[in-house]
């Protein structure tokens, strides 16, 4: 029997704030804190409508290195927060903050900072710890970056989608490093040539600004909600809700995402669902049948088709670890075999993606599944971005980015491929993946370019047997 195998869903159960670093625990109580039965320990979560920053959390400071104080009430932190020596991750979501603290700088192993969907208006130079790897700020208020954000080398992982930037300072161009990138859900009226040439850049995701606000997307059919008859809740993630349901006309099974509206770490989901739509029909996604559009009822999604429980997720979400990079159970190995047609068919999506001027943002082994025969299917639009195909600099420039994400994939695949007789399968498969990876932009090749490559190595015997 079919069932949907929601990316949603399972991005959910591997969220990396929650499941994916060694470092976290349940949540804790002030009580706890307060009474010294917490010492010595590595990590702190604390959710209780904090208006005031608990002091005796300084009597960890000799061992805690995460400190999580998401969903309370807090507009500042104390003057001598830097107290917190070895404190390497700080969560502080959904508070009320309106200026980044000042005082992160003062932590000196500080490397991740998360402070989304506050009300942070304005970004003190003093605020960027030089040392961040991932800075989180979806969902705030903000109207510009400081110029210093040049100066955090380190920077892999930029989170800034769902503020009112008008344009991004050039100077963010010197994080050399700087691998992923949300600005969707903004107000910038262009995409920076400057930011198309940083040779790491693999996952960028601009949708939803002035520049590309209305596209112009194909139609597909509309089925009224009154069509389906809606059973289980398969799954929810932060642009919307995965249900399981029937058509009443005919009792063929499907599932249904229904969108919040609300703005998400990659941007707004209206982007993600003319995005998906754009895509048009290919064996490498999932079979979009129809769009929800009940207006009256506040309600938008889509309609698609199962999936065979036969499906698994290849990987699992960057970890607070690994930053940048997927993760992966030890069960999930591969043969040459799969891997081939794992890295055909995702090449052959890339390639339609490109060809309607979409950049899918977030290729990576997390939004793909298979199953055991390396049947393959690409998802979670959430990060997609249209742009004008008429630009050519411009589109060849994003498509170029996009490569450099899938010579990840191919360094991920490669990692968990067990074959050690298909020598020459694997070395040509290392050449396509270094070159995908290049820094020099001329050196990678188009997806186009990396179909035919990869359908020449079909000649080799163990890859048809």
């Amino acid at each position: 029997m079919a069932i949907i195998c929601s990316f949603i869903w399972r991005k959910y159960l591997y969220n990396p704030n929650f499941a994916q670093h060694k470092l976290l625990a349940a949540v804790q109580t002030l009580k706890q804190l307060v009474s010294g039965e917490l010492k010595g320990i590595v990590s702190l979560k604390i959710s209780e409508n904090l208006e005031i920053f608990p002091v005796e959390i300084f009597e960890l400071a000799d061992t805690l290195e995460l400190l999580d104080l998401s969903s309370n009430r807090l507009v500042k932190l104390p003057a001598d927060f830097g107290r917190l020596r070895n404190l390497k991750i700080f969560f502080c979501s959904d508070n009320l903050f309106k200026v980044l603290p000042e005082v992160l700088a003062d932590c000196p192993f500080l490397d991740i900072v998360g402070f989304k969907s506050n009300m942070i208006e304005f970004i003190p130079s003093k605020a960027l710890n030089i040392n961040l790897r991932w800075l989180i700020l979806t969902n705030n208020k903000l109207l510009k970056l400081p110029a210093e954000i040049g100066s955090c080398v380190k920077m892999q992982k930029l989170m800034l989608a769902g503020n009112r930037l008008r344009d991004l300072p050039k100077e963010l161009q010197l994080c050399e490093h700087l691998s992923l990138l949300r600005i969707s859900a903004n107000e910038l009226q262009y995409l920076p040539e400057w930011l198309l040439t940083m040779n790491r850049l693999a996952w960028l995701a601009f949708s939803g600004n002035d520049f590309n606000r209305n596209p112009i997307i194909k139609n597909i059919p509309v089925i009224n909600l009154d069509e389906l008859q809606f059973s289980d809740k398969l799954g929810e993630g932060a642009s919307g809700i995965i249900y399981k349901a029937s058509r009443i006309v005919d009792q063929v099974n499907v599932a249904v995402k229904i969108f919040k509206g609300d703005v998400t770490s990659d941007g707004y989901p209206e982007d993600e669902m003319n995005a998906y739509i754009q895509a048009g029909g290919h064996f490498g996604l999932v079979n979009l049948l129809g769009q929800i559009d009940a207006p009256e009822q506040g309600k938008r999604g889509l309609v698609m088709a199962l999936i065979p429980s036969s499906f698994y997720n290849l990987g699992r979400p960057p970890s607070l670890a690994s930053c940048t990079r997927d993760v992966f159970g030890d069960d999930i190995l591969l043969s040459s075999k799969l891997l081939y047609k794992i890295a055909l068919t995702i090449a052959s999506v890339a390639e339609q993606l490109r060809s309607r001027g979409i950049i899918h943002g977030d290729l990576y082994a997390h939004n793909i599944l298979i199953d055991n025969e390396g049947n393959t299917l690409f998802g979670d639009f959430g990060a997609a971005s249209l742009y004008d195909l008429e630009d050519d600099a411009q589109t060849l420039q994003l498509e170029k980015i996009e490569v450099r994400a899938y010579g990840f994939l191919l360094d991920d695949l490669l990692s968990i491929c067990q074959d050690s007789e298909d020598l020459l399968f694997r070395k040509e498969i290392m050449k396509l993946r270094d070159n995908c990876l290049s820094l020099d932009f001329s050196d990678r090749p188009s997806f186009n370019e990396i179909v035919m490559q990869l359908s020449h190595i079909t000649l080799f015997p163990n890859i048809n047997s």
